[in-house]
């Protein structure tokens, strides 16, 4: 772990094993072999750790998820492993510089935002708590899509982000699972009545695992990310490349491998729902496998303790197909009868919930779910059954709750319910925050919180501040450690020995000092893809999430547009100087999102380019958010924007990226941002809004245009939209966006809750302009850390 020896293993790796030498100029290179390197010392531990689980014969979880928003690998294993300082000088001994082999990384962009970076942070913190949890998920060969800006609207590019491959990953073909797909189902009875059934004539894949080390913090345990890559049973077929038809010998090979080929296939069409299913029964099919074989290889076919030794957890609905999964297996391939198999899946299964959105919840044609998963379908249609007997003992007679309860959807097209088979086969069912646990209960699942109030329970959703906050803001960590000690790494709520010293003058200036200078670094920055000048004693308000119609971007945009107005009306009295930082993706069929972003982009054009604005307010679309480009920008943040209509949020992870790093937040009674405003103070919390409650209210008799016609600032605002100011020469291309905002039907309210957010913005700049207080209320926000994140 010393400069001496990682000198040695770096020359060896890039010498021997890389075969590069003094001439090459590349720092993907070095990268890779400083990478190996790491990776050696966090194998030795990781062997240790698999070990000791192993003796102990303890009880295991395993995590499946669809997304692992991952990042980049190398700064967090030195921070964990506790070398930062020793590969730092080891690298300056060879005349290299450390950020710019850390930034030679590609993200693992495995993940679309929020559940992904929960799904990464969760299995971070088990490994500091040393907790024997194993995450599963998919090795997808292009992650999320590259974002480019072209004339202010999104292109999507592919990211091949394992391109030149994945040196943090180990191949374990020796654990490969067969995966069925298609087919059909014979049933055979013996001698004795026993009723067997087999699914035959299927269409095979296989399912390789690659697994990457979790280090813990500075603990020596080492956790595993197991992650699935689709391949053919055959490379390809002798016959048709002899035949000469090349193409077709290989193409089973492609279309397997297409399962895992890309991150969230857009499911608009027949073919992208069937892919997007055929990736989740992959990730479950596999890793159930997986865990099953491991305990027959310890305990033969005795699962009489199975429920008791392990659990899976169910990272929202995508793999809740689980439930269904566990039950064949332990049926049909372990001959276990159905209330045994039973018995064991609804002890070992449990669900997270991440949307409060009811369109989110995932459901399937019955149709594809027979064609593409046979004996499944027909496992379902049993537990249904079983399942509904069960509420008609409860509820005899109640016809229409049955109906609103069966795990099959009538209609046109039957549909498969998913998170009511997720429900039914769980023993707990969570949220994450308390008004999103609360809602699931009362509105969502009310009919089964009604059967089953014991399953459902509230686990608030957070962030690990080892990455959040002492990995992408060492100069803050270091002030906080020297200040407190560094306890708080691993025990979030130990930030509050800070609160004294928010009364402390020489601390609250060295504390000013280290957030300018994050500034400085996220405005150099920014001068990578922007050629625009941003003052770093303006106020930095960012709003950086996934772009969606809740999240309200648009409600930021409007205000902008009423600042740009004040400024050319002349309305500058104890004017604040402000940068508005707005990034995000939208997904590639979301067309209203992709119009925000337009919208945004042709907004930032007009006030930059304006002379008469000048440093009194800018607009920035950041292209191609991504974990590390957070890393740099939370910082940096003054203002952490957590609009969304209330109601709407599951919880929202990015407010305590921010709170942690010292910004201040404005935001509604929404998700996690209800508890985060408990924990601060309401002192420290910019609230505005309309409530859950208040929005459900208004939703009968919502008059968005009477509502603009009371208010002679929003007046201006949406003239400025509808008279083309933003797109003169390029008519109409708005309309749908200022149509969707002036129907009564816009569930987000926008236009309800613009008048409320402005008077809370009024009270950001004043409190801004009082520096000594805003520093204050800067300490106070990150010395809270929200308990419960670590």
């Amino acid at each position: 772990m010393d400069e001496e020896h990682l000198v040695a293993g770096f020359k060896h790796y890039y010498g021997h094993r890389l075969g590069r030498d003094e001439h090459c100029k590349s720092p993907h290179y070095a990268y890779e072999a400083l990478a190996m390197v790491v990776s050696d010392r966090l194998i030795e531990r990781w062997k240790e750790t698999y070990n000791a689980y192993r003796e102990a014969d303890c009880r295991r979880a395993f995590y499946l998820s669809m997304e692992f928003l991952m990042g980049r690998t190398l700064s967090n294993a030195m921070l964990n492993l506790d070398i930062n300082d020793a590969v730092d000088n080891a690298m300056y001994k060879l005349g290299l510089e450390l950020e710019e082999l850390i930034d030679s990384e590609p993200d693992a962009g495995l993940g679309n935002g929020g559940l992904g970076r929960l799904a990464a942070c969760f299995i971070d913190s088990c490994a500091t708590l040393q907790l024997p949890v194993t995450g599963y998920g998919l090795r997808y060969e292009y992650g999320m899509f590259s974002q480019d800006i072209v004339n202010g609207e999104q292109v999507e590019k592919p990211d091949h982000w394992l391109r030149n491959g994945n040196v943090w990953e180990i191949e374990r073909p020796e654990y490969t699972h067969r995966i069925k797909f298609g087919g059909r189902t014979e049933t055979h009875v013996d001698d004795f009545g026993n009723k067997k059934v087999y699914w035959v004539d299927t269409h095979d894949i296989l399912a390789v695992p690659f697994d990457t080390p979790i280090p813990g913090y500075r603990n020596g345990t080492v956790n595993t990310l197991r992650l699935w890559k689709a391949t053919a049973t055959e490379e390809f077929d002798l016959q048709e490349f002899n035949a000469g038809d090349y193409a077709e010998s290989v193409a089973a090979k492609n279309t397997a491998e297409n399962i895992t080929m890309v991150l969230y296939p857009n499911d608009a069409n027949e073919n992208g729902k069937a892919l997007r299913l055929r990736q989740q029964y992959l990730l479950a099919s596999a890793s159930l496998q997986d865990v099953i074989a491991n305990w027959v290889g310890r305990h033969g076919n005795d699962f009489s303790e199975f429920a008791a030794k392990n659990c899976f957890q169910l990272n929202d609905t995508h793999p809740s197909v689980s439930v269904a999964e566990l039950m064949r297996l332990l049926i049909d391939m372990y001959g276990l009868d159905w209330d045994e198999a039973w018995h064991i899946t609804r002890n070992t299964m449990a669900y997270t919930n991440h949307t409060l959105l009811p369109e989110a919840l995932e459901r399937w044609p019955v149709d594809l779910f027979k064609q593409l998963l046979p004996r499944l379908m027909e496992i379902i249609f049993d537990i249904n059954a079983h399942f509904l007997a069960e509420v008609s003992a409860h509820w005899p007679g109640d016809i229409d709750r049955l109906t609103r309860m069966s795990l099959i959807e009538e209609g046109p097209q039957q549909q498969v319910r998913m998170a009511y088979l997720a429900i039914v086969g769980s023993y707990s069912v969570n949220g994450v925050a308390e008004l999103h646990s609360k809602l699931l209960q009362q509105g969502l699942f009310r009919d089964f919180y009604e059967l089953w109030p014991e399953k459902f329970n509230n686990k608030t959703n957070g962030v690990t501040p080892r990455r959040w906050l002492a990995a992408c803001n060492p100069e803050l960590a270091q002030l906080i450690t020297e200040t407190i000690g560094d306890g708080w790494l691993t025990d979030l709520s130990q930030l509050k020995n800070l609160k004294p010293f928010a009364d402390d003058k020489a601390f609250r200036k060295r504390w000013y000092q280290v957030r300018q200078n994050a500034k400085e670094r996220l405005i150099n920055y920014k001068k990578q893809e922007h050629d625009i000048e941003l003052d770093a004693d303006a106020l930095f308000d960012v709003q950086v999430k996934r772009i969606h119609e809740y999240k309200r971007q648009l409600l930021n945009v409007l205000h902008v547009i009423y600042l740009y107005d004040r400024i050319k009306r002349g309305d500058t009295v104890d004017w604040t100087n402000r940068c508005v930082l707005i990034g995000g993706k939208a997904a590639p069929g979301y067309y209203m999102a992709k119009k925000i972003i337009k919208l945004i982009n042709n907004v930032a054009h007009v006030i930059n380019s304006d002379p008469d604005i000048g440093n009194k307010l800018k607009l920035v679309f950041m292209p191609n958010y991504r974990v590390s480009a957070m890393e740099k920008i939370c910082p940096g943040a003054d203002l952490s924007e957590q609009i969304s209509t209330a109601g709407k949020e599951a919880s929202g992870t990015g407010n305590m990226k921010f709170m942690m790093n010292g910004a201040l937040t404005i935001g509604t009674l929404d998700g996690a941002n209800i508890e985060i405003r408990e924990e601060v103070g309401h002192e420290n919390f910019f609230l505005f809004g309309l409530t859950e409650e208040q929005v459900e209210e208004l939703s009968h008799h919502y008059d968005p245009v009477s509502i603009i016609n009371q208010d002679e600032d929003l007046q201006r605002v949406m003239n400025l939209l509808e008279c083309g100011h933003f797109n003169q020469f390029e008519p109409n291309i708005f309309d749908d966006i200022i149509a969707s905002v002036k129907s009564p039907h816009d569930p987000w309210m926008t236009i309800a809750d613009f008048r409320s957010y402005v008077n809370a913005q009024n009270h950001v700049e004043e409190a801004y302009r009082d520096k000594e207080h805003w520093i204050r209320m800067s300490i106070l926000k990150a010395h809270n850390g929200f308990q419960g994140v670590s």
